[in-house]
């Protein structure tokens, strides 16, 4: 046997030595790699997903200098929530990831909590980013066709909707192999496409935006405070809420730990995958955002179409040329959904192994093929009835506005980010008596776990503001379609998860269970 040979086989051993040390014998097939485990975290972020999809929350809540300054500052909180997930992968690198790393130095308590969270995140970006996609699929189509463009409706793009999440499920059901693919094809993707995309609105655009347009130019297309861009309203308020551009594309990179029990040496390649996937996408991102916002031949067309991109493409660039830019972002986001799809059915298979979510006898079982189709399935399902709000046109300021779609965005930065603060601050808590594995933060988590907490928790409260005046409870024209529900859903799920908690699950919960003998 060659050294190669041997080496590979102590690097298996190694692996399933860890998991067995964490009480989980290995089921799942261990055949990614660390750039494969890399390449599902970066495109899961997708900034040819979120960049594009979400660049409407930041230009109507802050304008072109909210884009240009808020992307770095957020990129680097995240960055240090990163490291701060990283170091915990590699201490426990398992399917469960946020909520096993919570049980472990929380208790039970801390990791259904936890759980739940993570869950309720992860199936609502899977839902966001499917939809995203549809709506970007139609443009698309109707760049290209003027009949397919003026029969526009909210029940096609729902039915697109439902055809990328059935083929997202699909290729999850029948191929992990495939997965691993479609995930390394992605990176060069979102590389080598975003780069095309920002050459393209360099060279083609008649003119560019200037330094001080694209710097000091704020916007408030809310309709708070009569529209205005000074005084504490504006700054308190609607500013913040352009964060949410940000903190929404750069997420899902804690799929490296969901998809850890797949992994080759998943200590150091899971640990490397968080961080390094939310630093290539924050510099990335950071690029596509100012070549959009240099590339506005108009402000205040682009701010009565409510900073949608399709309408900055149309002004800066030929039908043709915006045609092939929103490929580019269908594509993308197209592999983002696979990745998302694959990080929730993992998270909620491994939940459910542990006994904690209904059903989870069915939802812990594996195929044939060693994948949980039931976890799959149910992603698929509930993704589309959390997005049903979609099938309501609503109108702001005259233009078109997806309301819904940016509270499923919402739902899942507090969902998801409020499940890495808990373990996170437990991390900080536990201090020097932390298990630290081969990827580790020293001394730095002193510093790093309160400011990634304090982020999180800053950022959980702004996804809950209102983003259109009529959709707040103290105006005169209230209506329930405008309405942001991200508070409906997480202050509900938080309540019924006490309840259920307290009435039944602190009876027999216990936390991970053991799937191998000592």
């Amino acid at each position: 046997m060659s050294l190669e040979a041997e080496a590979k086989i102590s690097e298996e051993d190694s692996d399933e030595a860890v998991l067995a040390a964490l009480g989980y014998k290995q089921e799942l097939t261990r055949s990614w790699s660390g750039f494969s485990n890399f390449a599902i975290s970066f495109s899961m972020i997708s900034i040819l997903s979120g960049c594009f999809t979400s660049f409407g929350l930041g230009w109507n809540n802050g304008g072109p200098a909210a884009i240009a300054w808020g992307w770095p500052l957020v990129s680097l909180l995240i960055l240090v929530i990163g490291f701060c997930m990283s170091e915990l992968v590699s201490a426990f690198p398992t399917s469960g990831g946020i909520y096993w790393w919570a049980s472990k130095l929380g208790g039970p308590r801390a990791g259904y909590y936890t759980g739940w969270l993570n869950m309720i995140g992860l199936l609502a970006v899977t839902a966001s980013v499917a939809y995203g996609c549809a709506s970007f699929f139609d443009t698309v189509v109707g760049t290209f066709s003027q009949s397919w463009a003026s029969g526009y409706s909210l029940t096609r793009v729902f039915i697109e909707f439902i055809v990328i999440l059935a083929l997202a499920a699909t290729v999850n059901i029948f191929s992990s192999h495939l997965l691993a693919i479609l995930n390394n094809i992605s990176v060069w993707w979102h590389v080598i496409g975003a780069a095309a995309v920002v050459v393209i609105l360099f060279a083609l655009p008649d003119h560019h935006a200037s330094l001080g347009a694209v710097f000091t130019h704020t916007v408030n297309n809310t309709g708070f405070f009569g529209g205005s861009t000074s005084g504490a309203g504006f700054l308190l308020f609607v500013l913040p809420i352009s964060v949410i551009l940000t903190q929404y594309t750069i997420t899902g990179y804690d799929a490296s730990a969901h998809l850890s029990e797949e992994t080759k040496s998943a200590s150091h390649a899971a640990a490397k995958g968080i961080w390094r996937s939310i630093l290539y996408s924050g510099i990335g991102g950071w690029i596509l955002l100012l070549a959009f916002l240099f590339a506005v031949q108009d402000e205040s067309g682009l701010t009565k179409a409510n900073g949608a991109i399709p309408a900055l493409l149309g002004q800066a660039l030929s039908p043709h040329w915006t045609g092939a830019v929103l490929i580019i972002s269908t594509a993308g986001q197209f592999f983002c959904v696979f990745a998302c799809m694959t990080s929730t059915s993992r998270m909620m298979y491994a939940f459910s192994r542990d006994r904690a979510i209904p059903a989870a006898g069915t939802l812990s079982t594996l195929s044939a093929k060693h994948v949980p189709v039931a976890t799959v399935l149910t992603t698929a399902v509930i993704s589309v009835v959390l997005t049903l709000p979609a099938l309501v046109k609503v109108d702001v300021n005259g233009s078109p506005t997806p309301v819904a779609f940016y509270a499923v965005v919402s739902i899942g930065v507090v969902g998801l980010y409020l499940s890495f603060a808990i373990p996170i601050f437990l991390r900080w808590k536990a201090g020097d008596s932390f298990p630290a594995g081969k990827w580790t933060l020293g001394s730095k988590y002193k510093w790093m776990a309160p400011v990634a907490v304090i982020e999180i928790l800053v950022t959980a409260v702004i996804a809950m503001f209102p983003t259109a005046e009529a959709g707040a409870p103290w105006s005169p024209d209230f209506a329930w379609k405008f309405v942001n529900y991200t508070p409906l859903v997480v202050l509900g799920a938080l309540i019924l998860l006490w309840a259920a908690w307290h009435l039944s699950v602190k009876k027999w919960f216990t936390g991970p269970k053991n799937t191998i003998d000592a």
